[in-house]
């Protein structure tokens, strides 16, 4: 499915632009901290500083991030990076 690659700052960059915020860095990995509006869910994700990152890991963050289709997820991040 993917055909574009994205790297770590891609994926951060897009995810902060809609309320997740770095709440910590270890290493090469920056973990970001999304409050659902609608519940008392917090959501946690971390994302590797990477070049590129791998398609099992995106599918990771997209489980992270709460997304229901990995197609979807990654044509987002793909439009709004």
């Amino acid at each position: 499915m993917p055909t574009r690659d994205f790297s770590g700052r891609d994926i951060v960059k897009v995810l902060s632009k809609f309320d997740y915020r770095p709440v910590s860095r270890e290493g090469s990995h920056v973990r970001l901290r999304y409050d659902v509006p609608e519940t008392d869910e917090v959501r946690l994700v971390s994302v590797p500083l990477h070049d590129r990152i791998r398609e099992g890991t995106l599918r990771n963050i997209a489980d992270q991030c709460g997304a229901n289709d990995f197609g979807e997820w990654y044509r987002w991040i793909d439009e709004y990076r």
